[in-house]
């Protein structure tokens, strides 16, 4: 096809003859040709020429052309129905029926017969090894005939074939030890005959029956295998590699499996690479090891590889001994043998092909002839090897060659011109040289023809003395077909080839066939008849000018080899001594002066063939086997693993990639496992909750590997329980298989040779914080090959958790890729379904299938408990002993503290049958009489909580006890392990496992159960606490509510300290870090009120004595867990450290003098709160104070160290990262600053301003180095070169221009925008500078030459990015596309497209292998360099995308958006990890600190925010929902609230006891409305399943449920009198029904459009509806017909209100119009602009006429007087809109909410503004006044699900408000007018945090506050002095050093006076 392509131009001005000429030729040789895909080819041309014979046909009617045509056409059809192609076929013979030739009339059989019309005949074998072209079909004359007939030999000569070689075989008994690798290699050979064959006749009886037993030995197999696989191992480990090492592995070479083939040839590669001189060893067994490789083994990359290095080589060796450069071209011949055998193609021209070319043409000059042969031979493989050039490329280079050889080639075919043929060929050859393997229908022609005409004697002269090296020659392939023939024994085979050749007489074949009789009869394998029958070969030749010519330098190589045999000691030595007495006197004088000169220069220095020195001793394969066995021992282990594996229950769990992933994007994690087993990566963690399914995990995996296991060669699954394991930081492997009973022997061979997978069970439950990966020190030179699986429990772990799995340095790109995680999800409901499936059917419980599913369905809180897979187990157990028959599922609620109690209860019931039943002793069956008599089940309980505190008292909660009878007999052990017959019995009855001397729980989390019992156990009567009137949140809150701020400490308790257990656990340690244990107290506290107050005990008595701190840290942390909120509280002098009190409620405690040290306060509320005197040292708020200076902030940058930081206001601000201290600031410099950046070490700053000028300041001083002056106009970038010896600026005077940052000199300047420069960057390697412009241009710049390199033309960029290797640059567009240009050539690799607004801006991640942009929709996509892909897209929700910026480790994405918030990104899952808030404008930028801990954000409201990543609460206060809270309703009285959200339920919360009472269930959608009848006994909630259903508020039983509508309700409203409900729905009815009854009572129709407002008439005989049809319809409730109709003039109404007396209704429209209209005439009687068009708020006053509104976008709120329409008043101070007003109930004041997350109170009647409620968390959307309380209280709701309630105090001027209570559990820090005066220990940047956020007070400076102590112990120095004698209080003694050091001592120096202060302190606290 291709050869047909290059010659269809020529071809079109052939004649009808000379086309249909070339189309036999053509097919003649298809007919002939061996290989499938050249006869295509070939076909396609015979259809292109028989084309052209048609075309040129047309313009005659000679019919005889035209059936000479179609019968071409029959010929072509059936060489292709013979090759398979049957559809071309049928065109073929349609072609030939048009021109009148019929396909019957040559065949009969149409279409398949199997006849070929004369005269082509078609011999067709793809698989020959080797083509012999015969001449007959040229038609060639006698004469030539004679010229080429075959040379006969004698006949003892190769008189038959042989079979290959054989090596006696001592067959090897089945695990025995192999004699030697010969051995081996044979074995593995026989092996390999087997799958192939079945032909048996071949092998010896010996052979054969080893097969036979050996077939049926898989584990046999497998070790001969894996012997062979640890030589080669051995030999990578043997240092010196000498030729007998060398000849061993050589031998296995055409056994060996391809990994094991290529991890030699690796090895090989790599000691010839890496030798200094030329490791000739390792080159010929390179050279062996291709030569014998056997098929599929060799790959193509790995050749081309090998021949790269080989060229390298040879070039680099011409100055050595033409012995090494023979060596080396031996070498080079193999690789390109193999190379051309497998056809490997695109071998780099300029690097590879072309060099080694030249440099073998090169050899050509040698005085050395085995060179020159061997380069020439070398040469001619090269030629078959294609180069990466393309076809087109080739004949460019050589146009011009190609159009003379067609009509040569056509002549010579139409005359049998042999030699004109072969000219022609020439040409064609010439011009597609280059292009190897491509037309082989030229190749194998011209060399056939022309091998016919050089082997002739009337082709002599065309043949020149010496070896030809720039075209293809035939003798190659005769060659190569003549080693074929030797391998496999055809020595018959071979003297004909030999014989008949055509390139016989060529000196080059010549020379190759002496080299492979030399060769033959070197070999002491073969018989001596075929050695001696080569050696008479040989002088066959040398003897018959007439048949082989008369070459000299043939003649020469025969002596050569001749002489060689007859200086050996072989049997073969006499007959080459009587031939070479014979051919002595042989020839004429020349020939007789040769051979005397050959025998006095002796054997040539090259060797017949490489000879390989025999297998030292002792051979690796001596060394493998001395290894001891372990395959015994890994099967007990299997066998033992697979045992104790029995038939669980196992449903294979999903997994998520990261924590904070959605469970939406879950994938099978055993596959997800597979593939990191089967990749290069080296950790996976798997983290889950506890009872995730981690174990059960691991131990499934364990057993699918041991299934999978192969022996010998297998990779070892090793489940390691990390805590059985002593400090499995160090050799846990080795720690692990002693476990196992293998000996240390064993255990260095395991670690020497065979490879791991490590399931690593339980990181957190042996506490560990070590990297074991690093510590085992995994994958490093001679330790543990070993991939890891590791679990760890999810709450275990901090920020920064992968720095204890990553393996390797994190910082490092290259090693980052070895680490991957997966989170266990939950389980789906299939999954559920399963699992009760395989229950039922394994374990036969009391209960169906059926029957738990339906408990699951009709028990809400069961449904999410049981996703949990170890309490779905437990669940199952227990459940049908907690529900009764008959029972209402639906009202019964479950907990996780229940189910384990009812577990622990029915698990002891259960062991008690057990223990009954079985055959006790006497004394233990007294023992067990003893138990029951007493309660053995609360016997059992006890023991269970004993041994559980024990275990956390003693060992650190470390889970694994180890029992020693006499090492532990007087320990605490004892009291639960010794052998006494009681402690045995209660330890068998309980839920523990023992393996040996270790006893453990069945799981971790019945230990942590165990300790909550033990810390508070419901039924243990000794532990109850009476109500304690100290302190409780509920009384604290009203008794303290008007105490003082600045009150002292004092006593407000009489609890008895006796009533607290001193030796309770919450005393011994803190348990924040406790997770799933603080869960279990955390239901205590909602299931106990007891507990609670136990609770509330301990952090009163820490007031008085610190003893308690410890119980108290852990009694808040778990109170503030369980939602308990301490508004209001007198928390006086409480001890807490290190508590947990994040998201916390704490407005207006009283905190003075509590001890706060270390407390996580991250999103606490503390507003409000005295904190005077407390102790707040090491506090975390999990922020940082933002930095605001004068004027707007502009910009900003940390240090390339972290250590500084740049913030750039009006001036510059240089802050210490430390403690965010300003270290300099330039005031004297006042310029707007444009731009700032950092130089690469940190040291210098760089500024570019507005006034056309860049200066360059010292970061530690402050001082300007450098005023760099150049620019016309402002600066508008600055970039610093990597190297930072360059600063490049650009601005509005178009130039670009490169400062030198040492001198201030400048260097270039770069001229080409014409427009503003907008954006400057370095490359990063610094020799290129990227600018783009307002000229919609980007010009990269060549740093080196100074010139612009390339124009890169764009449609207005707006963001640009270097990726970090430099080779390519995104643009972010304003044709909504992303663009990745290559830096060298300025093309455009991709163009991401997608996005349907502006690209905003554009991040390279830190490795490059991503791209982020954001555009002004606010979406966010992550694009794949590699594929071009959009990753993922991530969505900020309205508003444009400002800024992108990655972490330095890349898995973190930070975005800006116009929202005025940060998102932080999780890259690898796209979850949003954080929100942080606290802008109150735009943020333009975004940057992270080069940790990664820190991340500065910078926006138009003039601050830089400083934000720690990661360090929020890794939990949340529950709010009872599992999903978000959308909004909320308040009971008439005021006493509880309705919550209703995304999960289904409403939650009916009791205000004054703060816990919910009731749960609605019953919804399945999401309840989206809710509404309390008047007397407040009813509720009414509408949901998204299209249904209204009523509720019992007391008891919370659904009393009706109103059937669904089409399309749903969007409204619910009670009548006044509460026995009417009226709903509308979205099909615009709207349908009023009777509560009692439920009967629909009316159907309204006559809206058309969405009706927005529903309300009942104040007396309930009347409904207003409005609609966005521009209408308002009144309604008769008796009748239910439209009795008004008020016409909005084309206004969509969204709201409507009736006045206090039902005479008037007014209505508001979405465009901000409002209406007054009477009911009765239903005239608009005013109308009331509200000057903006907008969606806005109106509130009727419940008691006057007035009407409070809202605008839109201006913040105000305006008041209107109903009977004039007059504005009455406009409130005037939020900064954002306003959402919502309301009247009070008393109409004196209203309430405004906005989206400035403020709640004003504005007095009615003077307008002022009497109070603001601040510290809402998200924008306030919906306020209501709370009625029935004593104190005025006020409700709001946020955008985010928020609802805070506030009781309102009036202090005369203004309300003061205090929280009562919120459903916060995501509340950001709050602290205004929080109290913090003469705070101790508080952190200088903690101190601004609290100052920035409303914070009042000052706290006592450190120095401040032991300045007060030193003077009040100085007075009592004083005092002490005037005793007598100078005695001194023993109370005293011991500090009274230190009062009179301060004294006395003179000039102290800072540390002195530091300790001294120290000193005094502790002197003052004793006194």
């Amino acid at each position: 096809m291709v050869f047909g392509g290059i010659v269809t131009s020529p071809r079109s001005s052939l004649s009808t003859q000379q086309a249909l000429e070339l189309a036999r030729v053509y097919l003649e040789n298809a007919c002939r040709a061996k290989d499938a895909d050249i006869i295509l080819v070939l076909c396609h041309d015979t259809e292109v020429s028989l084309s052209q014979a048609k075309r040129s046909a047309k313009h005659s009617d000679n019919q005889v052309e035209r059936k000479r045509i179609g019968t071409v056409y029959i010929q072509l059809g059936k060489v292709l129905h013979n090759q398979g192609h049957s559809k071309e076929a049928q065109t073929s013979y349609k072609k030939a029926e048009k021109l009148g030739v019929h396909v019957q009339d040559h065949n009969q059989e149409y279409p398949g017969g199997d006849s070929i019309v004369d005269p082509v005949e078609c011999t067709l074998n793809t698989t020959a090894d080797i083509t012999i072209v015969d001449p007959s079909p040229l038609h060639l004359t006698r004469q030539q005939k004679q010229t080429i007939d075959i040379v006969t030999l004698p006949q003892h000569v190769f008189p038959r074939n042989m079979r290959p070689p054989t090596i006696d075989f001592n067959p090897p008994e089945p695990d025995s030890r192999l004699n030697d690798t010969h051995q081996l290699a044979y074995c593995l050979a026989l092996l390999q005959t087997s799958h192939e064959t079945d032909d048996d006749d071949i092998l010896d009886p010996a052979a054969r029956n080893w097969l036979q037993v050996i077939k049926t030995e898989q584990d046999e197999q497998e070790r001969l295998k894996s012997l062979a696989t640890d030589v080669i191992r051995a030999f990578k480990r043997d240092e010196l590699k000498d030729a007998k090492a060398v000849t061993e592995v050589v031998c296995l070479s055409s056994v060996l499996d391809n990994n094991d083939f290529r991890y030699l040839t690796k090895e090989f590669y790599s000691g010839i690479d890496q030798s200094g001189l030329l490791d000739i060893h390792q080159l010929e067994g390179l050279a062996q090891l291709i030569q014998g490789a056997a098929p599929g083994c060799l790959d193509s990359d790995d050749l081309v590889k090998i021949l790269g290095l080989l060229s390298t080589r040879l070039a680099d060796t011409h100055q050595q001994s033409t012995s090494h450069l023979y060596k080396l071209t031996l070498a080079v011949s193999h690789v390109l043998d193999a190379m051309a055998d497998i056809g490997v193609k695109g071998v780099d021209r300029e690097k590879v092909h072309e060099p080694l070319s030249l440099y073998l043409d090169g050899l050509k000059g040698s005085s050395d002839s085995y060179l020159v042969y061997q380069a020439a031979y070398a040469y001619q493989a090269l030629m078959c090897v294609p180069d990466d050039e393309t076809l087109w490329q080739a004949t460019l280079r050589r146009t011009g060659k190609v159009v003379q050889g067609i009509s040569g080639l056509v002549s010579a075919v139409k005359g049998l011109d042999l030699n004109g043929f072969i000219d022609g060929l020439k040409d064609i050859q010439q011009g597609v040289a280059g292009v190897s393997g491509v037309v082989e229908f030229v190749k194998s022609t011209y060399e056939g023809a022309s091998s016919l005409a050089t082997g002739g004697k009337g082709f002599l002269d065309c043949l020149k003395e010496g070896l030809s090296f720039n075209r293809k020659c035939a003798w190659y392939s005769a060659l190569r077909g003549a080693d074929t023939l030797i391998r496999d024994g055809q020595f018959a085979e071979f003297r004909k080839l030999v014989c008949s050749a055509p390139c016989r007489l060529d000196a080059a074949f010549q020379w190759g066939v002496c080299q492979r009789l030399g060769d033959i009869a070197a070999n002491l394998k073969l018989d001596i008849e075929t050695r001696q029958g080569a050696i008479a070969f040989l002088g066959e030749m040398y003897r018959d000018d007439d048949g082989w010519g008369n070459q000299s330098t043939v003649k020469q190589w025969i002596l050569s080899i001749l002489i060689q045999f007859s200086s050996g000691s072989g049997g073969e030595k006499q007959l080459v001594e009587a031939l070479l007495h014979d051919l002595k006197k042989n020839g004429d004088a020349a020939k007789q002066r040769l051979y005397r000169s050959c025998c006095e220069n002796g054997p040539s220095n090259h060797p017949l063939r490489v000879i390989m020195p025999a297998i030292g001793s002792p051979s690796l394969l001596d060394r493998v086997q001395e290894r001891p066995d372990v395959e015994g021992n890994l099967r007990q282990l299997r066998r033992q693993r697979q045992k104790e594996h029995g038939n669980a229950v196992y449903i294979p769990p999903q997994g998520k990639a990261s924590l904070h992933a959605s469970d939406e994007t879950r994938f099978p994690l055993m596959e997800k496992v597979g593939e990191f087993l089967s990749s290069n990566q080296t950790v996976f963690l798997l983290l889950g909750d506890s009872g995730a399914g981690k174990s059960t995990f691991n131990r499934e995996l364990e057993y699918q590997l041991w299934q999978s296991y192969k022996k010998n060669s297998g990779v070892i699954p090793l489940h390691i329980n990390l805590p059985a394991i002593e400090k499995p930081e160090h050799d846990m492997i080795a720690k692990q298989l002693r476990k196992s009973e293998f000996t240390e022997p064993q255990i260095r061979e395991l670690k020497m040779h065979r490879k791991f997978i490590l399931i690593c069970d339980g990181y957190d439950e042996s506490q560990q914080n070590h990297n074991l990966y690093k510590s085992n020190r995994l994958n490093e030179h001679g330790e543990w090959n070993a991939k890891m699986v590791i679990s760890c429990r999810s709450e275990y772990l901090g920020v920064d958790y992968r720095d204890r799995f990553q393996p390797g340095d994190r910082n490092n790109r290259s090693e980052l890729g070895l680490f991957q995680e997966a989170v266990i999800t939950p389980f789906s409901i299939g999954q559920v379904q399963d699992y009760i499936k395989q229950y039922v059917s394994v374990h036969r419980p009391l209960w169906e299938a059926d029957e738990y599913k339906k408990a699951l369905d009709m028990i809400p809180s069961l449904k999410e408990l049981v996703k949990n897979p170890f309490l779905m187990s437990l669940s199952l157990e227990v459940l049908p002993r907690m529900v009764d028959p008959g029972q209402d599922l639906t009202a019964t609620h479950i907990t996780r503290v229940a189910l384990y109690d009812q577990f622990i209860e029915h698990w002891l019931e259960r062991g008690k049958k057990r223990l009954g039943e079985k055959n006790l002793s006497p004394q233990s069956r007294a023992a067990f009489e003893s138990l029951s008599d007493e309660g053995f089940t609360q016997n059992g309980i006890d023991f269970l909580k004993r041994l559980s505190a024990a275990i956390y008292k003693e060992q650190g909660g470390q889970p694994i006890v180890r029992y020693s009878r006499y090492k532990d007999e007087n320990t605490w052990k004892s009291e639960f392990f010794s052998r006494e017959e009681e402690r045995q019995l209660l330890r068998e009855a309980c839920p523990l496992v023992r393996s040996g001397n270790q006893h453990r729980f069945i799981h971790r989390s019945l230990l942590e159960y165990g300790l909550a019992l033990a810390v508070f156990d419901p039924q243990d009567k000794k532990e109850q606490v009476s109500p304690d009137p100290g302190l409780s949140c509920r009384e604290s809150t009203r008794s303290n509510s008007g105490s003082d701020g600045h009150d002292t400490v004092g006593d407000n308790s009489s609890t008895d300290e006796q009533e607290l257990d001193a030796d309770n656990p919450l005393s011994w340690r803190s348990y924040v870090d406790e997770t799933s244990l603080l869960h279990f107290l955390e239901e205590r506290v909602h299931q106990e009120p007891l507990f609670e107050q136990q609770l509330l005990n301990y952090i009163e008595y820490s007031k008085k004595d610190r003893k308690w701190s410890t119980a108290a840290s852990n009694a808040i942390t778990i109170l503030v867990r369980a939602g308990v909120q301490f508004n209001g509280a007198d928390l006086r002098g409480i001890r807490v450290p290190k508590a947990d009190l994040s998201y916390g409620a704490f407005d207006s405690a009283q905190l003075q003098g509590a001890d706060l040290s270390d407390v996580n306060l991250c999103g606490v509320w503390l507003s409000r709160a005295n904190l005077s005197g407390a102790r707040m040292a090491g506090v975390q708020f999990g922020e940082l104070p933002f930095l605001k200076q004068n004027g707007a902030a502009m910009t900003c940058v940390y240090s390339p160290d972290g250590k500084t930081f740049a913030g750039v206001f009006e001036e510059v601000n240089v802050y210490s990262t430390s403690n965010w201290e300003t270290l300099w600031s330039l005031s004297d410099y006042c310029m707007s600053i444009s731009s700032v950046q950092y130089s690469p070490d940190g040291k210098q700053l760089a500024t570019g301003c507005w006034d056309a000028t860049i200066r360059l300041w010292k970061v530690d001083t402050g001082d300007c180095q450098h005023v760099l002056s150049g620019h016309y106009s402002a600066v508008t970038c600055v970039a610093y070169s990597p190297q930072g010896d360059r600063v490049a600026s650009a601005g509005e005077d178009c130039r670009v221009v490169l400062w030198d940052v040492r001198s201030g000199d400048c260097l270039h300047i770069l001229i080409g925008h014409t427009d503003n420069v907008d954006r400057l960057l370095y490359s990063p390697k610094g020799h290129q500078t990227a600018s783009y412009s307002s000229d919609k241009t980007m010009k990269l710049w060549s740093i080196d030459v100074e010139v612009c390199c390339c124009v890169l033309t764009h449609n207005s960029v707006s963001s640009v990015a270097y990726s970090p290797q430099g080779d390519t640059i995104a643009t972010g567009c304003c044709d909504s596309t992303v663009r990745l240009w290559d830096t060298a050539t300025g093309n455009c690799r991709y163009i991401f497209i997608g996005y349907k607004r502006y690209i905003n801006c554009v991040a390279y991640s830190p490795k490059g292998h991503q791209v982020a942009s954001g555009d002004t929709n606010g979406d966010i996509r992550l694009w794949s360099t590699e594929s071009g892909e959009c990753l993922r897209t991530l969505s900020v929700g309205l508003g444009s995308v400002l800024i992108l910026s990655y972490s330095h480790r890349g898995d973190l994405l930070a975005s800006a958006s116009y929202d005025n918030l940060v998102r932080v990104w999780d890259t690898a899952t796209g979850v949003c990890r954080q929100t942080l808030t606290g802008h109150s404008s735009w943020v333009t930028n975004v940057v992270f600190s080069p940790k990664d801990g820190q991340i500065a954000s910078i926006s138009d409201d003039g601050t830089v925010r400083l934000w720690d990543v990661g360090a929020e609460s890794s939990r949340r206060v529950s709010s009872g929902h599992n999903g978000a809270i959308r909004k909320f309703r308040f009971s008439p009285n005021g006493n509880t609230a309705v919550l209703f959200g995304d999960d289904n339920t409403a939650r009916i919360w009791d205000i004054g006891a703060k816990k919910y009472r009731q749960i609605l269930r019953g919804h399945t959608e999401v309840v989206n409305g809710v509404r309390y009848s008047p007397r407040g006994d009813q509720i009414a909630t509408r949901s998204w399943d299209n249904t209204v259903k009523v509720w019992d508020a007391e008891t919370g039983a659904c009393i009706r449920t109103f059937p669904g509508r089409s399309q749903g309700f969007n409204i619910v409203v009670y009548s006044p009198q509460g026995d009417l409900l009226v709903s509308s729905s979205n099909d615009n009815t709207i349908q009023l029904s009777d509560v009692i009854s439920g009967e629909c009572l009316h159907t309204l129709e006559g809206h058309t459009l969405h009706i927005s407002d529903v309300v009942f008439s104040p007396a309930g005989r009347q409904i207003a509806s409005c609609s966005w049809d521009g209408t308002v319809r009144l309604w008769d409730v008796e009748t239910g017909v439209c009795s008004q109709t008020l016409t909005g003039f084309g206004n969509l109404f969204e709201q409507v209100a009736y006045s206090p007396l039902g005479d008037r209704v007014v209505s508001c429209s979405l465009y901000g119009c409002l209406r007054v209209w009477d009911v009765v005439t239903a005239e608009c009687q005013h109308t009331l602009d509200a000057y903006r068009i907008g969606m806005p708020s109106s509130m009727h006053s419940p008691n006057r006429n007035l009407i409070a509104s809202t605008g839109y976008n201006d913040g105000m709120v305006r008041l209107w007087d109903v009977e004039t329409g007059d504005c009455r008043n406009i409130f005037i101070g939020h900064s954002l809109d306003v959402n919502c007003v309301v009247f009070s109930p008393q109409d004196d004041l209203v309430a405004s909410a906005s989206d400035d997350k403020t709640v004003r109170l504005w007095d009615v009647a003077s307008g002022q503004c009497r109070g603001v409620i601040r510290d809402f968390p998200d924008y306030v959307k919906s306020i209501e006044w709370v009625q029935g309380s004593e104190s005025l209280r006020l409700a709001g709701s946020c955008q985010d699900g928020s609802i805070l309630l506030w009781e309102l105090i009036d202090d005369g001027d203004r309300y003061q408000v205090r929280l009562i209570w919120s459903s916060m559990n995501n509340n950001a820090l709050a602290v205004t007018d929080a109290i913090i005066q003469d705070v101790k220990e508080l952190s200088h940047v903690n101190k601004k945090l609290l100052k920035q956020r409303g914070a009042i007070g000052e706290p006592v400076h450190r120095f401040r506050e032991a300045g007060k102590k030193l003077i009040g112990m100085t007075s009592m120095v004083s005092k002490l002095k005037q005793l007598p004698n100078g005695v001194v209080p023993k109370s005293t003694q011991a500090p009274l050093h230190a009062v009179e050091r301060a004294e006395k001592h003179d000039g102290p120096t800072r540390e002195s006076r530091l300790q001294g202060l120290g000193d005094i302190l502790y002197c003052g606290s004793l006194c």
